[in-house]
Formats: C-alpha cells, structure tokens, sequence
C-alpha cells in the first residue's frame, strides 16, 4: 500500500536542493553547567568546525548531508566524541557537548576514552546511540530488541523481549529514564517479571542508552543483573519539528520545540493496528497496544534546571475464535490448545517523574520525585463461554503503584569524588483473584481481595580517587536498604550492601579492571502482598527476605580511539542467596520461564540459592569509513538450588553460550544495509506430569497439563540461531526528509524448538476423548511447539 509513495519519492530524488546542513549547540561543564568558552568542535574525517563563544555556543554551517562522528576538545577537559550524528537539510542538528575537567596535569598526554569509561563504574558498561538503535537489523526500532546485541544479553527465541543477562532473570533489571525510574518497559509486561513482546520506549526520542551489566554505583538500588540509564533527547530550542512513523504494525507521532525561552518540549504517541493485521492472518489471539511518552526541559535559571517526564501504554489482548477453513490437523490442535489457555487480558500502566538539578561550582544536588502504577486484569472462562459463571476459571486484577523520592549530592575536586544520598518509597499493592485451577495442586480455591502498603528506604555514600598520575582509579561505595515487608528486611543493617573497583591503565589505551559487590533486591510485589485464605499477608510471616547476590568480575580493556574500536574481555561471577521457591511445589521462582501472566502469587520461602557465571568478550566497531558492527560471545552457566531436589539444577536462564554478530555498511546515495545472526544455546525445561495432568478433574479446572517437578529443567531444547537484514534509503529534501526502510527478521526462517504442548484428543466434533480404560482420564498427547517464522516489515519516517 506504501509503493506509490515510494515511487513518488524516487521521483522526487533528482529535485533535492543544493542547500547544505547545520550543526549547532552549547557546550557545558557537567559539574557546574558552567559555558565553555573557545572550545573546538570539529567534524572527523573532514576540514568543516567551530570553536564556542565565550556562552559556550557554537555553529558549523554548510555541512552535506550524512552521518558523521564530531569531537569537542580544550585544553583542561577530557575530550568528548558524538558518534553518528545524522545531518539533515530540513532543519539544524541540536548537538549539545559536556566537557568535564581533567584532574591531570596539562603536560601530559591524556588518552580520551571515546565509549565513556565511567569512573564510578569503569567495567561492564555498554553504550549504545539513537541512530544505532534505530538502524538495529530485527529491532524493528524496538529498544528491548536492540540491547539484545550486547554481550552476555540473553533473549527467549519466542515473540517475548525477555531480557536476560549474565544468566540472571529477567526481573533483575532496572530501568531510569533521565534519572528516573521506569519499571514497565515492554507492553503486556508480565507481572512480576518485567518482559513483554514490544517495547514502550520510542527511539525518536531516545539520546543515548548505557547497560551497566557489573560494578553497579552506590545510588542505584533494587536489581542485580543490570541497570540501563536511558537519556531523553532535549527538545529543539529552535523551532517545532515533527517526525511521522508508519511501520506495518502501528503508527507513531513524534513533535518537539520550544515552549518559552527557558522551556522546551517533545512527545511521542503510537497506536497499533496490529490486531488487524493479526485477523487478517487469522491467528488466534488480537493484541492492541498503545503508548505515550513526554519530556520537558526548563532552566530556572544558570544554575538550576527541572526535568519532567511521563511514559505509560494502555494493552488489550482478546481472543479470536473463528475457526479459519483450510487448516492442517496440526494446525488446529495448536489453535485449539492456545484459545484453552490464553486468557482475555487488560493492561495499563504509567510513570511520571521531576527531577531538580541544582548546581554550584564543585558539584550538584540532584533531586528526583516519582509515581509509577500497573494496572493488571485477566480472566478466562472454560471454552471461553463466559455466557455461564460456573465455567469461570480464574479472574484476576492486581495493582501496583509507587510513590519515590530520591536525594543525592554529588561533590568534584581535584583527582576524587564524592557523593552521598538517600531515598525513601511508599508502595501499594492491591489484589482481587480468583482461582479454581489451584485445586489441581493444593486443594484449595484462591479468593481473595486485599490491599497492602510498603515501605522502603535506603541509604549510601560513594566515592571515587585517582593515584600514580591518574593511571589508578578506585571507586567504591555502600549501601543501607531496608523495607517492611518482613521482620528481616525491616532492619536496614542486615542488608549492608559494600562493593569496591578498579581500573588500572596497564598501558595508553589498555586497562585492567576488576570488582567486588554485594546487591540486595526486593521479592516482587505478588510475592509481597499475598495473601491466603485467612487475609494474612503469609510470605511476611515466612519472613521472606532481599534477595541477596554476591559478585566479582574482572576484565581486560584495549581502546583503538583513532579507528573508533573497542575490545573487551570479562570473567564474572554471581552468587544468590535468600532466593524465593515456592512452598506449593517445592521449585524456586528462578526456574519458571516469564510468559503472559503473573509470576510468585504464591506463599514462598527464601530458601534456594543460585549461581550464575562466565566468560564474555566484546568487540565493538563504531561507524569509521562508513562501516560499524559488535560481536559478542558469552559463555554463561546459570543454576539454583529447590527445596525437593538436591544440589543445583540449570535454571529457567541456562543458555551456556550467547553469540550475536552485527555488522552494516554505508553506501552512496544514502544506502545502509545492516545484518544481525545470533546463536543461543538451548534452554532447560520441566517436563508435564502425565498421570495428574490426564485425569478429568484437573484438566477441568486448568485447561493445560500439570508440570512434573520431581523432573525440574531436566530436558533441554536444542539450540536456537536466527538471521535478521535491515536495508535503509534516506532522501533529504530543503523541508523534510523521507527514510524508507525494510526489515527482515529470522530470514532463513529457522523454526526454534519450545518445549511440547499436552494437548487432549479429540473427535471430529472436537470433543474432548475419555480414555476406554480409565473413565477418569482424558486421552492426551504431546505434539511439537516451534517458534519462528520470517517477519518482514516495511517502514516509512517523514521528518518535517
């Protein structure tokens, strides 16, 4: 449907106008938001630059259009580098610079890392920019997607953007957004895990996005597999932009500009139409998915800025009972089997958030103020008759919402820093779920209707001391949380969280790191607020605790600066501890997969423990002679503990080796072709139980089989690779700019092995069969569950 546009914009080619771009922007000191005056800003790889005024602003005009990477450097300040910043005619490039202060002596020669070597966390940081999400082969320009390119990032081969790294769960990841935390990024999120099969985030707006993978910082809490620090563009200080996506399944707006002089804005909308698409096809389920996100931006004055952000999605998932004429056997016992199970399903969530940002000469105060909800509703009728409220199997609605503050200080001198602050959270949980298919296992029906509140608090200081001319960097911290959620977790000193690193600089360009630290994280929410058939809060009484996690990591850094390189190698080592497992079936909540639903609305025990450990190595090329790419390897072995098995057994997140290699090109005239093929080894599963899961009565009050855990992960599936071709074609006209694009994913059309689904047999009327030789059984077999199809879309983004 989009040819004869596309034709019209061929057409339109040999009309662009001779006009040139414009890159312009202030360059700052971070610390004080103090100009930088006389600084030089030069665009590599050609004679076009600028030097800022004494306000620190700067212009460089007539520069063609393309991509380019562009440097700020003066003497006194570490040099910073931008990499692929698209040039454009229809409006000016917003390219800001901060300039930090080099403690070293201006004599010497100091190596400038081009990827952004933290000094709080010098190790197992990943950097990634707008443009190199946007262009991800298979991404879709979904950011979920895209970090699975990094390495020891893990992915499900299903549809889901499960996000597993370092062999941890997918719920051990947190999420800031300017500073602020976001804890739903992928729509229809599972609840109590945090994947889902698309992601929320827009990557119009997005700046730049680090994946802190070890060696977490002080004032970052609550997670222990990764921390991602996603930065907002700032609107356009100019002029209003606007920017139109249309893929093949949702449409997305996207405005930014200015408000006053001191305020500027932008905002982003989509809508999805993929449940047409999904009718079309006549597959069994329709999702229908919607998101926001906005930003603001106003400087007080010179030394005080405030920051607004709002992200949230409004989800639907129905059902699509007709059954389509044509179908295989196969085919219908796959249809069948997923409208028994899938449940009708709701969901929406949000977060908003102020951040205060006060400087003064040696520093800053930052001060952040949130609220965040989930929403979270589902039912499922037997047969999906809900015409009769006997057939009702469960109904579910749950709620979570949070209230943070967050204050922080944060102090500069010459060679060290220093930073402290705390944070306080208050929490509500609600729940109203009934559930008859628990009396398959335990022997009881769930209703219940209950409301909890939490509260949370921490504490920590950090710093950070160079020594031997800067060739020697330690930083290190601690931290102080409590909750009262549990008698254990009240008492702040019972989880005292110290970690400590290292960077020593071996060579130019060539470092030795190394860390040590213990991370502590809440049990989610259905965890917290459950409640039996009493009304008491029972996993309290079991005195379920912070999971508690124990890490060393050391690694070997080599930076090629002048070919934009980067190589990396890493041992890692985590150890869990006070892990919940659930008392009903005696597995811990590590080794269930993240599907749609909820997980650990159970009673629970912290009492499984877990290791996670490896190898990764990275290199990792950034746009330099128009070619760019990453290859990651990751060998990972990933294990826990269960209360009726003896020593570990493979979790749920068990690849033992992760490959991913990209790779793209630049071509004349504004061609880019872009490939991705990762390789992932296969996944441990728990077999069904065939005894239990036959007989009438439980099938009855599930729908699916029962799993046998005396088998915990003890089958594996074979390994999964995949094969991803983006191609992109950019035309810049004197107003607008068209960017066409075709995005291919699993190319070779691999099928992934999922574990089986047990299904009932039926007869031609598809009635359930009873087995002839035991009546209180249902004849039931197990047929195979593949996963993977070629999924091409077509895209077109007008900026205007």
């Amino acid at each position: 449907m989009n040819f004869r546009f596309l034709a019209f914009a061929f057409f339109l080619l040999s009309f662009q106008a001779l006009s040139q771009g414009i890159i312009r922007g202030n360059v700052v000191n971070p610390i004080n938001n103090e100009p930088v005056a006389f600084a030089n800003i030069l665009i590599l790889n050609t004679e076009l630059g600028a030097i800022s005024d004494e306000e620190g602003r700067y212009e460089i005009t007539d520069v063609p259009p393309g991509l380019y990477n562009v440097r700020a450097s003066f003497v006194g300040y570490k040099t910073s580098t931008l990499f692929e910043i698209q040039v454009t005619l229809a409006r000016a490039v917003q390219l800001d610079f901060q300039l930090q202060e080099d403690a070293a002596d201006l004599s010497e020669v100091v190596v400038s890392s081009e990827f952004t070597r933290s000094e709080e966390t010098p190790l197992s940081v990943r950097k990634l920019n707008a443009n190199e999400i946007e262009r991800y082969p298979g991404g879709n320009r979904d950011i979920s997607r895209v970090i699975q390119a990094l390495p020891g990032v893990a992915s499900t081969p299903s549809f889901r953007n499960d996000i597993l790294i370092r062999g941890g769960a997918p719920n051990e990841n947190k999420f800031y957004v300017d500073e602020i935390e976001v804890p739903v990024i992928n729509h229809f999120s599972t609840q109590g895990s945090s994947g889902g099969p698309v992601g929320i985030l827009n990557v119009n707006l997005i700046k730049n996005l680090d994946l802190i993978a070890g060696g977490f910082p002080a004032n970052r809490m609550d997670a222990m597999s990764s921390f991602f620090e996603i930065k907002l563009k700032e609107g356009r200080r100019d002029k209003m932009a606007t920017q139109l996506t249309v893929g093949a399944s949702e449409l997305t707006l996207s405005n930014e500009g200015p408000l006053s002089d001191k305020t500027t804005y932008s905002f982003s909308a989509r809508r999805s139409y993929l449940q047409g698409l999904f009718k079309l096809l006549q597959l069994p389920f329709l999702p229908t998915f919607n998101d926001f996100q906005a930003k603001t931006t106003t400087k007080l004055n010179a030394k005080t800025e405030l920051t607004f952000v709002g992200i949230g999605a409004i989800d639907k998932f129905a059902l699509n009972e007709d059954l389509p004429e044509g179908e295989s056997e196969e085919e219908l016992e796959n249809r069948l089997y997923l409208l028994d199970v899938l449940p009708v399903q709701s969901q929406w969530n949000y977060t908003t958030g102020l951040k205060l940002k006060r400087f003064r000469e040696n520093g800053f105060w930052t001060f952040v103020l949130s609220r965040n909800m989930l929403n979270n509703e589902s039912y499922k009728y037997s047969g999906n008759d809900e015409s009769n409220e006997s057939n009702l199997l469960f109904t579910y609605k749950s709620q979570e919402s949070e209230n943070k503050f967050r204050a922080e200080n944060s102090i500069f001198a010459k060679g060290y820093t220093l930073k402290y602050g705390f944070n306080y959270q208050y929490s509500r949980y609600y729940i109203n779920n009934f559930n008859r298919s628990t009396l398959a296992e335990t022997g009881e029906i769930i209703d219940v209707e209950s409301t909890s509140f939490f509260n949370q608090y921490g504490a920590f200081v950090s710093g950070t001391k160079n020594f031997y001319s800067d060739r020697l960097l330690l930083s290190g911290g601690i931290r102080l949380d409590g909750a009262d959620f549990a008698k254990t977790a009240s008492n702040p000193l019972n989880q005292i969280s110290p970690r400590v690193s290292l960077s020593y600089q071996l060579r130019p360009n060539l470092f030795a790191t190394a860390n040590a630290g213990v991370y502590y994280q809440k049990p989610p929410y259905t965890v917290l607020g459950f409640r039996n058939e009493q009304g008491e809060l029972e996993n309290r009484d079991n005195d379920v605790r912070f999971i508690r996690n124990a890490q060393l990591i050391a690694g070997i850094e080599l930076l090629i600066p002048e070919k934009n390189r980067r190589l990396t190698a890493e041992i890692f080592y985590k150890k869990y501890s006070n892990y919940p497992s659930s008392i009903r079936n005696g597995i811990s909540l590590a080794n269930l997969g993240a599907d749609f639903g909820v997980i650990g609305n159970e009673p629970v025990v912290s009492d499984s423990e877990g290791r996670a450990y490896g190898l990764e190595f990275l290199a990792q090329q950034r746009l330099f002679r128009d070619f760019y790419g990453i290859a990651a390897l990751t060998l990972v072995r990933s294990e826990f503990t269960n209360p009726n098995t003896e020593g570990f057994v493979p979790s749920a997140w068990d690849n033992k080796f992760i490959v991913s290699l990209t790779a793209g090109k630049r071509f004349g005239k504004n061609w880019e072709i872009g490939t991705r093929w990762r390789f992932l080894g296969g996944t441990p599963y728990t077999p069904y139980d065939l005894d239990e899961s036959s007989l009438i009565s439980n099938w009855d009050l599930r729908n699916t089989g029962i799993l046998d855990y005396d088998q915990i992960n003890a089958v594996r599936l074979s390994p999964f690779h995949q094969l991803d071709l983006r191609i992109d074609k950019k035309y810049y006209f004197d107003r607008w700019n068209l960017n066409w694009y075709v995005d291919i994913q699993n190319l070779y059309n691999f099928q992934a092995a999922q574990p089986p689904i047990l299904i009932p047999v039926r007869d031609d009327s598809g009635n359930i069969l009873v087995d002839p030789n035991d009546p209180s059984r249902y004849l039931l077999k197990l047929i195979d569950n593949p996963a993977g199809n070629v999924l091409p879309t077509v895209g077109i983004i007008v900026e205007f």
